[in-house]
């Protein structure tokens, strides 16, 4: 199956349902889905590139300024993709899409004037993954896996969280992906904030430190925690709480499941570990693709799992947390971030053992 031709089937009869004649991408995720993996952001702080893609039934357009045309289509292969570039002064506001689209019923992956948005649709269809983007997945969780924990490990006490968070940039460009989300928190902030941004707060026992890393424009996401000095038993027991409902997550996600069946099946686990309201103070995850969740997953999402597709979940129990990315597979789930060379907690569910991420415990 070629990747590209199969995608503008996709938009194509997405264009049609919608009643759409031309299609906008401004997103660097969908950029990056619709392309093959190419890259047109420059700073990873916003959602939006410098380039975006125009798609009509007779053709294909690309959307750029005289600073980023050279390299997209030098370095990201979008001169062999039959685009029409259409390139503008940097210093001048574009009116391509005005011009290109005049008369036509406009949709966008995003809040455009005039458009219908349909952000959500596509970000289904991102979710669907290919089996070339299935065989990138398992690289770039091969990757995040293995710069998360080389990062944890070299963790050491009297270190501020931006030296934490140096440690894992370093780690992930040192591995050829873009650390997009990376998150520090330390001894107590761990058990106030669920996204805790870097700060110069000092570790002294304690620390999460928590990764989306960006290949291809695909996105996997892991977490880990790490502990100096014996676990006292509140860690311990709350470790190996979150281990069973992200075993429960992982169990239920298989080809055919409706998401809402899986996270109920994780909410009558974090009541059966007496933990019953946990869940509702943090998301538990979802789909993954081309943004760290295509969607997120609630009680009443109306989605159903399917082969192939990607899913990273991460249940926390305040002061703990659990999160890797898995590939749904026919015969079972792979763990695409797990390196196997973290300690883990086995937690067995219906005759099979999963092996979650422990704390690690440095004495």
């Amino acid at each position: 199956m070629n990747e590209l031709t199969e995608k503008e089937k996709r938009v194509k009869a997405l264009m049609a349902q919608a009643g759409v004649e031309a299609l906008l991408m401004e997103r660097v995720s969908s950029f990056a889905w619709y392309t093959g993996g190419a890259a047109d952001f420059v700073n990873t702080a916003t959602d939006k590139g410098v380039a975006s893609l125009l798609i009509t039934p007779q053709a294909k357009t690309l959307i750029t300024n005289n600073i980023e045309a050279p390299r997209l289509k030098a370095e990201e292969g979008l001169a062999d993709q039959s685009y029409e570039f259409v390139v503008g002064n940097w210093w001048e506001a574009s009116q391509a899409v005005a011009q290109l689209t005049e008369g036509l019923r406009l949709g966008s992956d995003g809040l455009h004037p005039g458009a219908l948005d349909l952000s959500a649709e596509i970000a289904h269809l991102r979710a669907r993954l290919l089996p070339q983007e299935v065989e990138h997945f398992r690289d770039l969780g091969a990757r995040c896996g293995q710069a998360v924990e080389a990062a944890a490990q070299a963790v050491r006490p009297g270190m501020t969280e931006y030296q934490i968070a140096g440690l894992l940039a370093g780690e992930s460009f040192g591995r050829g992906f873009t650390p997009i989300v990376n998150l520090i928190a330390s001894d107590e902030r761990v058990f106030r904030y669920r996204h805790p941004i870097p700060t110069d707060r000092v570790m002294e026992r304690y620390t999460m430190l928590v990764l989306c890393g960006r290949r291809w424009g695909l996105v996997a996401s892991a977490t880990r925690l790490v502990h100096f000095g014996p676990l006292p038993d509140e860690l311990q027991d709350k470790g190996e709480a979150v281990a069973r409902v992200d075993a429960a997550f992982i169990a239920a996600t298989r080809p055919g499941a409706r998401v809402a069946d899986v996270f109920g099946q994780a909410v009558e686990t974090y009541a059966a570990v007496g933990l019953p309201d946990e869940w509702q103070l943090h998301h538990q995850g979802g789909a993954a693709g081309y943004e760290p969740r295509e969607y997120l997953a609630t009680p009443a999402s109306a989605e159903v799992v399917e082969e192939g597709q990607a899913f990273a979940w991460n249940p926390s129990i305040t002061g703990t947390k659990s999160e890797d990315t898995i590939i749904v597979g026919a015969e079972g789930n792979e763990i695409v971030t797990a390196t196997g060379e973290w300690p883990t907690i086995a937690v067995e569910i219906e005759g099979q053992v999963l092996q979650r991420p422990a704390i690690l415990e440095v004495t």
